[in-house]
């Protein structure tokens, strides 16, 4: 492509951005004007996804500055974060703190462990109470900008959350306590807290009744919206067409998982990917209560932290010493590779290996299958790229219905998001940023999207840090990165390859 032709590509993938009209005291959100999730009369839908924000109980200033100046350019109907919130290894979780979910937490030992009422155990209780109100004051900085523009926002879960040494369910639990957070409530099971099984998954449905959704609180700003419940950070949302006659898109948020015990990361729970198989049929149904379509599902777009392995199909391999040549992750290991851009749009970029589990878990089966057109992760905090792969089945598309474009979907999106947190390692500072994703109702499964950055926005960071690192498959296991502005000593070097030995 010539400079002129990407130049014109980009512009054509930019949504228009208009600032909110001073003295207009009504939520930003569209949708929370609604009561619901709907396109608005000038046929568009926007959901912000803000990334890997990975902070401590102080959260970076510029991280909320970010925030604010994202919300007010876009207007989003919905925010959306997609894992590693928590910084779970920070130091104010010390004794809490767990390295991986089935590790004892720092503050137990196996003496405490077995112990019914010792003392070690109740500073352990203690400490747990902290650690609660340290992760509740972290919520409180990323969502006060929220609530003060009254924008709804759900959140899933990654590798980082739970380190702190609570749950998901808890931490999903703290969410709910502050207004806009449209996560819905546990639909089963004896606590509140506790089982990811006892919440409801779709299931084999023949109605709406039997799909599993639940209405939302009046205190996520959508009192008229239903959601499809399945486990913590793993629920869906219907879209509604501008009269509310149907559902023409889904938004599914899927907690990817955390560690794998053979190494490397995890998966999705056998009881999420079955959730995101059948959740585009059940919306279906429930759309068909509401209105007219006789589709058999929506089409859906899926929001998580973890990559999945067919993202490497984005990139083409290079040679070690090309220019921008990245090397691959753990199974990818020993290649490099750059983004071909042929398959991805101008402005993408690569900053790391894609840092996908080892193990398909078959999810990205799943997606060609059961009418995915998107996909957009977070967790590699220095890539943001935007390509298509191509998929080969028919999609049941409301799109062949509702504009003159035909149902079957060429491909999948599959979209990268950077940080947009200060709080841990990145591209520069100038660089972080929110994720726009914008819907056309004339074409729904054809998202236009545009990366917020915080230098564009905002302009010079106020931290003098510059937060940049490395982040290698070697690395990775043993720190949160390797600061780039140090060459390494002769020290960590000798330690290096005693470690490799």
């Amino acid at each position: 492509m010539t400079e002129l032709q990407n130049a014109a590509k980009a512009a054509a993938t930019r949504p228009r951005i208009q600032p909110a009209e001073e003295g207009d005291d009504r939520p930003l959100s569209v949708s929370a004007r609604l009561g619901r999730l709907q396109f608005h009369q000038s046929g568009k839908f926007r959901v912000l996804q803000l990334a890997d924000i990975q902070d401590g109980p102080k959260v970076s200033k510029d991280t909320v500055k970010l925030i604010e100046a994202s919300l007010d350019a876009t207007r989003p109907d919905i925010v959306i974060f997609t894992g590693n919130q928590i910084a779970g290894y920070d130091p104010a979780y010390a004794q809490t703190t767990r390295k991986r979910r089935w590790s004892a937490a720092a503050g137990i030992s196996s003496k405490t462990a077995s112990s019914k009422s010792s003392e070690a155990s109740e500073r352990f209780e203690a400490a747990l109470e902290r650690t609660c109100a340290s992760v509740r004051a972290t919520v409180e900085q990323l969502v006060r900008p929220l609530a003060d523009r009254g924008i709804p926002w759900a959140v899933t879960f990654g590798n980082h959350d739970f380190q702190c040494g609570l749950s998901n369910a808890e931490i999903e639990s703290i969410c709910r306590e502050f207004p806009g957070c449209v996560n819905p409530e546990p639909t089963g099971g004896e606590s509140g807290l506790g089982d990811a099984n006892s919440a409801n998954s779709v299931g084999s449905m023949d109605s709406a009744e039997d799909a599993g959704f639940v209405q939302l609180r009046a205190e996520s700003y959508l009192p008229n919206q239903r959601v499809f419940a399945c486990e913590p950070g793993t629920f869906a949302l219907p879209v509604a067409d501008v009269d509310h006659t149907m559902s023409v898109l889904g938004l599914v948020l899927l907690d990817s998982g955390d560690y794998a015990r053979s190494g490397g990361y995890g998966s999705p729970s056998a009881e999420a990917l079955r959730f995101l198989a059948e959740v585009p049929k059940a919306m279906r149904a429930q759309s068909q209560e509401i209105g007219r379509s006789q589709e058999p599902a929506v089409p859906c777009m899926v929001f998580q932290h973890f990559p999945v392995q067919q993202y490497y199909q984005l990139l083409k391999p290079a040679a070690a010493n090309a220019a921008r040549a990245i090397e691959g992750y753990r199974n990818f290991a020993g290649k490099h590779y750059v983004l071909d851009e042929e398959k991805t749009l101008p402005g993408s970029y690569l900053g790391e290996g894609v840092s996908c589990p080892d193990a398909d878990s078959g999810e990205f089966a799943i997606l060609e299958q059961h009418d995915y057109f998107a996909i957009s992760a977070g967790h590699d905090h220095r890539n943001a790229f935007v390509g298509t792969v191509p998929v080969s089945r028919e999609m049941a598309s409301a799109d062949a219905q509702t504009a003159a474009s035909p149902g079957k979907v060429g491909g999948l999106m599959m979209i990268a998001s950077p940080t947009s947190g200060f709080g841990s390692y990145g591209p520069v500072p100038q660089k972080r940023a929110a994720r726009l994703i914008e819907f056309d109702i004339r074409h729904p499964y054809e998202p236009r999207t545009q990366l917020l950055e915080y230098g564009e926005l905002v302009g010079k960071p106020s931290a003098g840090k510059a937060y940049a690192y490395g982040m290698t498959s070697e690395s990775k296991p043993e720190s949160e990165g390797v600061d780039l502005l140090h060459r390494p000593t002769w020290w960590s070097k000798l330690l290096t390859w005693l470690r490799k030995k």
